[in-house]
């Protein structure tokens, strides 16, 4: 699983500052659009988040992970915003607007 893990990791850190990219659309870049569970796995268990942000990660809608959420609030969403991502009040990002956006994915739909 582990490299697996490293090709979504590899992956991830490409993700431009100022964009998010949806865990199905790192699966289909890490080789396999069904991994997109497999991308959440691999996400908590990051060995080096200051190299690897996993933060820029979210669902096909948009919505932040409630897994950064602590007493003080979403750290995803302070993250994103940090990166001049607007969030909403309830933790969606715009995808049309921020979705990093890869030259295969053009005419993609990852709800097909």
């Amino acid at each position: 699983m582990s490299n697996t893990f490293d090709r979504i990791y590899e992956v991830v850190r490409q993700i431009p500052k100022g964009s998010v990219a949806s865990y199905g659309q790192i699966a289909s870049l890490a080789g396999n659009r069904r991994w997109a569970r497999v991308v959440g796995y691999a996400l908590h268990a990051v060995p080096d988040s200051e190299q690897i942000p996993c933060y820029r990660v979210v669902t096909k809608e948009g919505r932040v992970s409630s897994a950064f959420s602590s007493g003080e609030g979403n750290e995803q969403i302070r993250l994103l915003r940090a990166d001049g991502i607007e969030v909403s009040e309830d933790g969606v990002v715009d995808m049309n607007r921020y979705q990093w956006e890869t030259p295969w994915m053009l005419g993609w739909d990852e709800r097909q």
